[in-house]
This record gives structure tokens, sequence and C-alpha cells, in this order.
């Protein structure tokens, strides 16, 4: 957070009562005060080129640009660049990069101009010296020509007494005439803004906040005063002075930030009221903090958007809708909502109190935005082929791919592949490894173990070799996986079961079909999975058969029929690899006619 604290002396920053009651409450905001406002709302993002864009200042920005859009307002950006001895090169560069990637253009700015430029402070210190001198002439502010060591003495004998920090006015009584002069000598000095009291305000999601207090203070050395810096020695204002000067002159209407500016807003009023301006209404959001209840830091989770834009792969779509949720309620059933939707349902119901924030929640919007672009296809669908793609061909061998794939390009078989798995959909790098075994032809199958031990619904290891064979009778032209799982539906399995049980007299003939069916059809799944992907978690088997391709699953079918030996699925069953390949036996073909038009020469 940012302190008062800015040149040559600081005051500690001051929270009144309210707020501490009201951040350390959780409890739901005022209705009255949430409601948009029923004009176009110009709203701004104001960030500092001293670091990186990260989770807290990205939440700011999209509240602010959601308020804009949702009234039919003005969204602008400003860099605070004031403090150019903290400015990291190409800070600023990366700011914008990163609100462009997120989808959130700037109406007014730097790069696109607009009506209240320069958008950089830095290029506006002729309008701060201007409006500094205005307030000097009305007696809200004065010069302060005292050295750093005298500051600096004054502030270690208090802090020694255990004493408040705070400033004596010795220049407050300085003439205009003589002020004028030393400034114009060129005289070291910075300006002060005169504090009688700090008036209370209204924050559309707390009410009333701030109390009237005063600033002079008498203790037993002195009477001392709040009297904070506007102006520094080198001429540049702090952080106060250029944010009113900006916000008011932008014709800024509504300022959404952080609960951490909330002790600083009872000075921001004080400089709205020395200037004689009506100040935007303030709206102040939940402090973002992990599961110990404790601040984000670089340490945990609040850090630049490296991390989750190039290090995790999370999309655009997926970061705002999480950041977006953090601190505001919806009345929606879902909480999955792309920039648009979010534009159109925006409201000022922030919740007050610490917000914690759960990565979770954010792997669960990841996956959820992946499952909307594998069914509405576009741009952002293709941009998860293509980086799928890239580390499929970093990771698995050419020779391997291309057998795979006979002669298909890769997107052909990734597209689908993510169609069938989109609901598992981290990023690239973790799609691939969930999914290794379609890109590479050597499985390292465990041994396979049946699904249930009771004999009585035993399958025979050779009724499952049957199934996959009649399976792989399925002419190229059918390849799908429609076709697929109609088969596997349609294949009937409990005779394998029945032949070698005896019902009880008392059971329902059908009825015990229709379970052995089940049984069968329960463990055929279970070994297709094995002998197509090694069971590995991932798409449907009907949906891996066509993804596969017909020579491929065909080929890893008859690899599995080879390591199972001809015996009774009631117990483990030894793997075994043959000393040579066979192709599958010509007796082992079941009848055909269940395949209807499917089945080869009909």
């Amino acid at each position: 957070m940012r302190s008062l604290r800015s040149g040559l002396l600081a005051r500690r920053p001051w929270t009144c009562m309210q707020c501490r009651r009201a951040s350390s409450s959780p409890v739901a905001s005022h209705n009255k005060q949430t409601k948009l406002p029923d004009f176009p709302a110009r709203t701004r993002f104001a960030p500092s080129p001293t670091g990186y864009l990260h989770l807290g200042s990205l939440r700011t920005a999209i509240f602010n640009y959601l308020l804009a859009k949702r009234t039919g307002g003005q969204f602008l950006l400003r860099i605070e660049d004031t403090d150019q001895k903290r400015t990291v090169p190409g800070a600023e560069q990366r700011l914008f990069e990163d609100l462009k990637w997120a989808g959130l253009q700037w109406d007014e700015g730097p790069v696109v101009g607009g009506p209240y430029g320069p958008y950089r402070q830095s290029e506006r210190t002729a309008i701060y010296k201007s409006h500094t001198h205005d307030l000097i002439n009305n007696g809200h502010a004065y010069r302060c020509f005292c050295p750093t060591t005298r500051l600096d003495a004054f502030a270690r004998g208090r802090n020694r007494l255990g004493l408040p920090p705070g400033y004596d006015r010795k220049c407050a009584d300085i003439s205009p005439e003589e002020s004028e002069e030393r400034a114009a000598k060129g005289d070291p000095h910075i300006v002060r803004l005169k504090v009688d009291d700090y008036p209370v305000f209204e924050d559309l999601i707390y009410g009333k906040m701030g109390q009237n207090r005063s600033s002079n203070k008498l203790d037993l050395i002195d009477r001392i005063y709040d009297d904070p810096i506007l102006v520094k020695t080198d001429g540049y204002p702090t952080y106060h002075l250029a944010n009113v000067v900006d916000d008011h002159l932008m014709k800024i209407t509504h300022v959404i930030r952080g609960t951490e500016w909330m002790s600083s807003t009872p000075l921001h009023v004080m400089l709205y009221n020395a200037f004689n301006w009506a100040p935007p209404q303030f709206s102040h959001v939940p402090l973002l903090v992990d599961k110990a209840g404790r601040k984000l830091s670089k340490r945990n989770a609040d850090i630049d958007l490296t991390l989750f834009k190039d290090k995790q792969g999370i999309f655009p779509a997926s970061l705002v809708n999480f950041a977006a949720l953090l601190g505001w309620s919806h009345t929606q059933k879902s909480d999955v909502f792309s920039l648009e939707e979010l534009g159109n349902i925006f409201n000022l119901k922030f919740t007050r109190g610490n917000t914690v924030v759960s990565l979770e929640k954010l792997r669960f919007l990841q996956k959820s935005h992946a499952q909307r672009y594998a069914l509405n296809g576009g741009p952002e669908f293709d941009g998860m082929v293509s980086s799928v793609s890239k580390v499929a061909e970093s990771t698995s061998s050419p020779e391997q791919l291309s057998q795979i794939l006979q002669f298909r390009p890769l997107n052909d078989l990734i597209a689908p592949l993510l169609q069938a798995d989109s609901k598992s959909y981290t990023n690239a790098t973790e799609f691939v490894t969930r999914n290794s075994t379609f890109f590479t032809t050597n499985l390292d199958r465990p041994q396979y173990t049946p699904t249930t031990s009771n004999t009585t619904t035993a399958v025979p290891i050779s009724s499952l070799h049957v199934a996959s064979a009649a399976l792989c009778l399925v002419p190229l032209t059918h390849w799908t996986a429609a076709v697929h799982k109609f088969n596997i539906s349609s294949y009937d399995g409990a005779s394998t079961i029945l032949e070698n049980s005896t019902p009880a007299l008392t059971e329902d003939p059908e009825q015990v079909r229709i379970a052995a069916d089940k049984a069968f059809k329960k463990e055929l799944y279970h070994y297709l999975r094995w002998a197509l992907s090694a069971g590995a978690p991932g798409p449907g088997v009907p949906e891996t058969m066509s993804i596969l391709g017909r020579e491929e699953a065909v080929r890893r079918l008859q690899e599995a029929r080879e390591l199972t030996s001809d015996k009774t699925v009631g117990s483990p069953v030894t793997a075994r690899r043959a000393r040579e390949k066979t192709s599958l036996p010509e007796e082992s073909d079941p009848d055909r006619s269940w395949m209807g038009s499917l089945a080869p020469g009909s």
C-alpha cells in the first residue's frame, strides 16, 4: 500500500475505527449503495511502472473496465510514473501488453490518445505546478524549506520518546513574499498541504467512512500537524496530489480500488475540498489474502501475470473470470463468464472484508472455458490446438507420431482429442502428459487385472478377444466414435457369463440376462481401455478408437491379445508377450449379422 510517506517526512497511514471494523467483518455490502449510475461512468486504471501487472491490480482494472462498459461510459488508462527512481525499464510496455492480452482495451490513454491527455504523469508536471500554486495562493498549502537534517533530527527525537511522527509547521509562518523569493532563487523545498481536519466521505460499499479528525495534536513537546507532502524536492508531485488533479481534469466519475487505499481517501477528499471540486464516487473492494489470511505477495499468489499467462498457460478469459469473482457477487446460476458476459451483468455488489484467493477455482474455470472453446470452435480453440501441437512435437519423436498419424496432419488428431477430453484441459503441457498414449506407439501397460473376482460374473478372456476382434471389422469408411459406441452397446456378451453360471430358479431370466450383459460390458470397456491406452484416463473408448485411427487401434488391440493368456477373467491374468506377432485368428471372428451394413462385404 502506498502510504502518505513521500518526500522528506511522512506520517503513519491512518485508518479510522469504522474502516478497521469493516475490513475485519466479511459481511455483505449495503444494497442502497450498489445501484449502478444512471449516466455513463468514466473510470480509470492508473498503474505505476514500478512493477508488472499482478492479480490484485488486474482485478482493479477489470472492475473499472466493467463499470464503464456496463454504463456505456469510458475506461481510461493513466500511467502514474512520478516515482522516477523506482521505475522499471520495460514495465510500461508490459502493462500495455498484459492489459491487451486480458482484453481490457482502454478508450483513452497512452497509444490511443484522448481529449484529456497527456496520460503519463511525468508529462503533466506543468499542470501540477499550476494547481500547486493555486493551493499556495489560497492558503491551503505552503512551502517547507526545512533541511533534511532538521526533519531527520525532529523525527528521531519524537521516535525516541515514543511519540507519533508529525511536523511542527515551522515554515507555515513564512510570508508569501519570502516564500516566493526563496523558491525563485532555487532554495530546496517541498510543498505541504495545510490540514485542519480530515472529512467524512461516502463510500459506495461501506457507506459513510472516516471521521472529522483534527490534524492539530498537542503533546508533551510541541504542537504537531499532519501536513502531508504534495510536491517533493525534485519538483514531482506525490501520488496524492497528482491522483486528485488528474481524476478531476479527466472527469473521472467513479474510482474503484482496494481497501488498502481507504486510509488515504480522507486526504484525497481534503484535497478536493481545497480545490473546491466535487470528488468522484469511491468504491473500496476487499483485500486479497491467501487461505491463511495473509495479504498476497510474490511468495504466494500475488504475482505478475507471467505466472498465469506464460508458465501456467491460463486463458485470458479464465483469469479475467477468476479475478472478477474475487469480492464481487452476482445472481447467475453459473460462475463461468466471458469478458463480454461480465460486462452485460456487472453491478456494484461487492463484498466487504478480505477475499480468500483459491487457485482451485481458477483451474475449474480454465477447464470450463476449455469446454466452451472445444464446443464452439473459433480462434480460441485453434489456439488450443496449436499449443498442444507444439508440445506434442517437442516431446514425441517424429517416427512415433508418423506411425500413429498415417499421413494425417497432427492437428487432425489433436482437434478431436481436445473435443473429447476438454473437461480435463488445464494447459497444453499437462494435456499432452495426461493423453501421452496418443503420441506414442510404445504403451507401458500394467498387468491386466479384471474388474471383479466374482466367479459368477467372470468373463472369459477369449470372449473379450472375440468382442475386440469384432470391433476391428468395422471398415475405415465407418471408423467413427458413433459407430464404435453403437457396436459396443449392441454386442451381446451375456451368454459368455450365463453359460458358466446357473441362475436360481426364483430369478427372473430376463433380469438375469440384463445383469449379465451389464457385467460383460463393464469388463469389455475395462479391457479395451487397458488395451488402447494402458488404462490411462482420458476420452471414452469409442472416441479413443476413432482418434487413434483404424490402423493404430487395430494394432493395439492385437498387441493386447498377445499379452493376455487364454484364461477366465476372474483372477489377475499374468501378462505375457508373444514371441512373434500373429494376426487376429480367423476363427475368433464372430457372427457379423449384428453389424448390419457395417459388416465387410455387405
